[in-house]
């Protein structure tokens, strides 16, 4: 199985930015997929969250800013990220797992992307 992260980029603060990630792999369905991101000396946290039954989850940091959508005859999620802060600059990274329930544990992710760079000045 693979997560291919693409979209990232730089940007002015205010700005916008969509993430995408495709998963790949054979017979692969993943129930939940959502975005993790980890900015430079700090840990990795968790972003936004879509199950496949559409239910959201988002980081307080993120909410009224992000939105995450999906594609499931694509296996993909989608990142759409506006008013973006400095604070948002970041690996972001892909990720999913196919336990029939959504966490924003990272330990809890068994797939995941590469990342893809976030930088907002």
């Amino acid at each position: 199985v693979q997560l291919v992260e693409s979209g990232g980029g730089s940007v002015q603060a205010g700005g916008s930015l969509r993430l995408s990630c495709e998963a790949s792999g054979y017979t692969f369905s993943a129930y939940c997929m959502g975005w993790f991101r980890q900015g430079s000396g700090t840990e990795r946290e968790a972003v936004a969250f879509i199950d496949k039954e559409g239910k959201t989850t988002y980081a307080d940091s993120v909410k009224g800013r992000f939105v995450i959508s999906q594609d499931r005859g694509k296996n993909a999620v989608y990142l759409q990220m506006s008013s973006l802060k400095t604070e948002d600059t970041a690996m972001y990274y892909c990720a999913a797992r196919t336990v029939p329930y959504c966490t924003d544990a990272a330990r809890e992710f068994p797939y995941w992307g590469q990342w893809t760079q976030v930088t907002v000045s």
